[in-house]
């Protein structure tokens, strides 16, 4: 089979984490542009002799620990996000996040760092530290399964995030926000009533500045590649680490979201 063939499937996930190291769309999707330049230039440079899917990680870790597509690894401007970064040790973070996010397996996620399993632990240890570090703010919940939303409130609750309201639906999101201020928002995209958390936040945006993370059970709608993507999108079931992973980098970044398409 072409390595083509090997890595189509796994490319919008490749991209979701890019787009979480790197904060932007634009910026995360210039290194995976790297990663297949590199393998129609070199397709040696794929290791065969693991699995697919950890062949191109470890093919983009290489690029993005080694290579400045975008003149650093974070493209981004002098002021919160700058200042919130400096404190990260950014080999930790990958370390968290292929394990918690993208799911690899121990074993895999250190073949794609280039670690052995004790420093794999390390890094993680200490992501989990440096997560813990980070600044409190308030949530916003849009999810209309009362479990999923306990568990949501639960989960930032534990790591200091104050809940100020659940929305079930686009118009309580709506009203909620109204009085509220809110700096971060936690999102499904199929609503009770049949509404949009995507209109929701849609929305809410125009006059919330706060981060976004997309929880849902439907990624395919939002990773086409063809329009604006969320940069923090979490797939159903969801693990407890990656809730909290997630809204740590978002909060780092410190930017308004934008709209999704």
């Amino acid at each position: 089979m072409s390595i083509a063939k090997q890595v189509v499937s796994h490319l919008p996930y490749l991209r979701r984490y890019a787009r979480a190291l790197s904060g932007s769309q634009q910026a995360g999707d210039a290194y995976v542009v790297q990663v297949l330049e590199t393998l129609v230039a070199d397709t040696g440079s794929f290791d065969r002799s693991v699995s697919s899917r950890v062949a191109l990680y470890k093919l983009f870790t290489r690029i993005w620990n080694s290579l400045p597509v975008n003149g650093g690894h974070r493209p981004m401007a002098q002021g919160t996000a700058e200042r919130r970064l400096e404190q990260l040790t950014p080999f930790s973070r990958q370390a968290f996040l292929l394990t918690a996010m993208e799911r690899f397996d121990e074993r895999d996620a250190a073949v794609i760092l280039g670690v052995d399993l004790d420093e794999l632990h390390k890094l993680i240890a200490r992501s989990t530290r440096e997560i813990a570090d980070q600044v409190a703010t308030n949530v916003l919940i849009i999810e209309d399964e009362p479990l999923i939303a306990m568990d949501l409130e639960a989960i930032m609750e534990e790591v200091g995030h104050t809940v100020v309201g659940v929305a079930r639906t686009h118009a309580e999101a709506i009203e909620i926000a109204r009085d509220k201020d809110i700096g971060l928002i936690l999102a499904d995209i199929q609503l009770a009533d049949g509404s949009s958390g995507i209109e929701a936040v849609n929305e809410l945006i125009d006059s919330v500045e706060a981060p976004v993370i997309f929880i849902t059970a439907f990624p395919e709608r939002l990773l086409t590649g063809q329009r604006a993507e969320p940069t923090y999108l979490i797939t159903k079931p969801f693990q407890a680490s990656l809730v909290t992973a997630l809204a740590s980098q978002a909060l780092f970044f410190g930017e308004k979201a934008e709209k999704a398409a």
